[in-house]
Formats: structure tokens, sequence, C-alpha cells
């Protein structure tokens, strides 16, 4: 697909044409109509023409080329005292990267299907002393755990979550939203059209998550494919909250009510995992947003409207890559502050979205609060992307957060060699 050259403003001005024609489709739009206009802008992806050239600061090691999952994972699962990576029904055993299967599965074409694998988690969800491994499959399909078999072999034990509650919203959270320090699932229910969560296990032995309400029902950002939704305190109450790109749910000391109030606003286009923080350090928290099926990365600054109310002016951080359909936060350089980290959906839509030719970049972001433009991009590498949920944690043992990522590019590890 050839890309017409353009400048900066008129780079911008066709990202604010995309954003008014995607607010216009509604909910109840079919998934073929909605990924229509999703596509539907002439944004050319790094509009300077300059090489993007990765930074040297992360060793990168590919696990596989196969495309098996678009979620990963790390824990122990063997008990050896090494992390491994979990992609899928797969998990590769440290430090070789041996692969294991949990369950039959097979390799799919990154150009024709999905995979049956979308978000992953490795967490011991019995409390048996053994990790196990959740699997967010298909957009409003149930998700599941597979429970360690203890390094017996044959396949691994299949449990539902939360009695097939589809998990709706293709951003869900793994968050701890009852603060009793085990991530549980934030998302939304597709039958209900409701802003729930799905309590991880609490005790040991219990194999089933518990299914809460935050919302009232036939609310925005939970249809099937809604994209996009984030936790955190917005105003500042003392209470987290939910952002969806519509708005925000303002969050009570009630995590099981279902009565947090939809206060409408504009928090930009269809896009990944939104991040809670103050990015310019003026003391009110703002959202950070990257476009999962178009072009884009934001943070929208929290202003209060002629109105009275929040409401947010989105400042656009970078337009090098498009499909950035996951994000994480994590301290990669040791300031003390939580960077943020995305990366692109490599043939998100198998090869129909715009910018599927370009490199398949992986990123984080430096924030620098009271100092504009606010923030430094970072490329860390330029052939790889990220999946649907990206993961951090220290593999090495030198007390440095390391990033792994799945998608139909393959697997990757990326050791931290940040310094400041």
């Amino acid at each position: 697909m050839t890309k017409p050259a353009f400048n900066g403003r008129l780079g911008l001005s066709a990202l604010l044409l995309f954003g008014w024609m995607t607010s216009g489709y509604g909910q109840e739009k079919p998934l073929f109509r909605m990924r229509q206009q999703m596509a539907t802008t002439p944004a050319t992806a790094n509009p300077s023409g300059k090489p993007v050239v990765p930074s040297n600061d992360f060793k990168k090691t590919k696990l596989t080329g196969d495309f098996i999952s678009e979620g990963v994972a790390v824990a122990d699962l063997n008990r050896d005292g090494k992390l491994d990576i979990i992609a899928g029904y797969y998990w590769f055993e440290a430090p070789h990267w041996t692969r294991h299967e949990m369950a039959p599965s097979r390799l799919f074409d990154p150009r024709k299907e999905y995979s049956n694998s979308f978000l992953n988690l490795g967490m011991d969800v019995n409390q048996d002393g053994w990790d196990d491994v959740v699997i967010v499959d298909f957009p409003g399909k149930p998700g599941f755990w597979f429970e360690n078999p203890k390094n017996k072999p044959g396949v691994w034990k299949r449990h539902v979550l939360a009695d097939s509650v589809g998990i709706a919203n293709e951003s869900p959270g793994f968050i701890d939203i009852d603060g009793d320090g085990r991530l549980d699932i934030l998302c939304g229910d597709k039958d209900k059209k409701q802003i729930v969560w799905l309590k991880s296990p609490s005790k040991p032995g219990e194999t089933e998550w518990q299914r809460f309400a935050l919302s009232a029902e036939k609310v925005p950002g939970t249809e099937i494919f809604s994209h996009g939704i984030g936790y955190g305190d917005v105003d500042k109450d003392g209470f987290n909250d939910v952002v969806v790109r519509e708005g925000w749910f303002k969050g009570t000391a009630d995590k099981k009510a279902g009565n947090w109030v939809f206060q409408p606003a504009n928090l930009g286009e269809p896009c990944s995992h939104m991040q809670v923080l103050d990015v310019n350090g003026d003391g009110k928290n703002d959202v950070v947003s990257a476009s999962a099926h178009a072009l884009g990365i934001w943070w929208h600054e929290q202003i209060t409207d002629e109105t009275g109310k929040i409401n947010f002016k989105t400042h656009l951080m970078s337009n090098i890559t498009a499909q950035t359909h996951s994000s994480l936060m994590a301290d990669l350089n040791g300031d003390g502050r939580k960077d943020y980290i995305t990366g692109k959906r490599f043939l998100a839509h198998h090869g129909r979205d715009p910018g599927d030719s370009d490199p398949a970049l992986l990123l984080w972001y430096e924030f620098t609060p009271g100092k504009e433009p606010y923030f430094k991009e970072h490329v860390i590498d330029n052939d790889s992307g990220a999946g649907l949920n990206i993961t951090v944690q220290d593999m090495n043992g030198d007390k440095k957060p390391d990033i792994i990522i799945a998608n139909k590019n393959g697997v990757f590890l990326f050791e931290n060699k940040v310094t400041n």
C-alpha cells in the first residue's frame, strides 16, 4: 500500500478527522463497520521519513517466530527457581527456553486467523504453591485458567472463569481491584453491558473467580469489541476510578454495589490499555492511551470545562507507528517514576489495516513532569512489536525490569540494559 507523504500539520489534521469519524460509530453497529471506520485514515506512520533506530538499551532474545499467542506471561511453572515464559497454550522453560505444551494447540497463520490466546497471566490461582496460567480468549468468549499439574506429565486441567462470563472490551486489565495483593480482571460483561471485575480465588483450594459489578447495566465501554479501559484515581478523591474512551466511572469505597456513576468526557479514539498518571506535573491526573488499530499515541490532559466538570484535552505524543494494541507502566530507568511501554500489534487484522507494512516497533516513554513536552520517546526494537498484553519482570536477577511480548511475529524477551 502506497502511503501519501504529508507534513506534521496535515498529519495532525488527519488524526483529528479520523477521531471525528470514529466517534460517530455507535456501540450497536456491527464489527465490520466499526473496524472499517477504524482503518479509514490517510495518516502515515513516521511522517518525518527518518529511519527508526533502536537504542541498544535492551538485549533481544527471540524464543520463536511462530504465531502461537498474542498474550504473554511469566511464572516459575516447574518450581526450579527460574522464571519461565508463557505464550498461550505453550510455556518456554528457562534458561534455554525449551518449549512445552500445556494442552493440544497448533500454530496459527498470521495473515488468515487469530489465535486462541489474546491475553495471559501467570499466578497461583488455587494457592497450592504452584503457578497456574490464566488465558483470555477471543473478546467475548469465556476466560479460563490451566491448573499446574506439578511436574506430572499430561494435559493441564482447564477451569472456566466465573461461570463462563464473557470478557468484553479488547483491553481487559490484570489489576488488584480490592487490594488483597492478588491480581483480578477488570473488563466488561458483554451480556449486561456492565463494567465488572473478576475476583481471583482468595482462599487455598478455591478455583472459581467471583464476578462483581462496578457500574450499572448498559453503559459505554462494554461491547465485545470496545477498545480502551483503565483504572486510577482521576479526581484524586482517594478512590480509583474506571476510565474508558467515552469517559470515566467515579469510584467509591464499595467495589461490589454496581453503582459507580458514569462521567462523560472525551478520552480520544479506540485505544489499548489506558494509564492514569500526572503527565505534566500540575497535580491533576491525566490519561495516556494509544490507538489500537489506527495511528497515534496521546496524553489526555485533565482540564475543567466551561460547565466546571472534568474533561480532557488531547495532545499527540507520537505517530511513528500504528496499531499499538497494548500498554503497561513500569520503571525501566530506575528514576522512581513509572514509564509507558507500548508497541505495534503486528498484522492486527491479518494485513488489512493501514501501516501493516511498517516496522513492528516496541517503544517506551519516559515522563518528564514540569519539562515540556513532558515525555521522551525511546525505541526498543523495530522488528517485534507487541501483542494484546505486555509483561514486565526481572528475568535475569539484575534488579531491572525486563520486557516480554508475544504476537504474530513470535515470542520475544528484551533484557533491560538502560542506565541513567
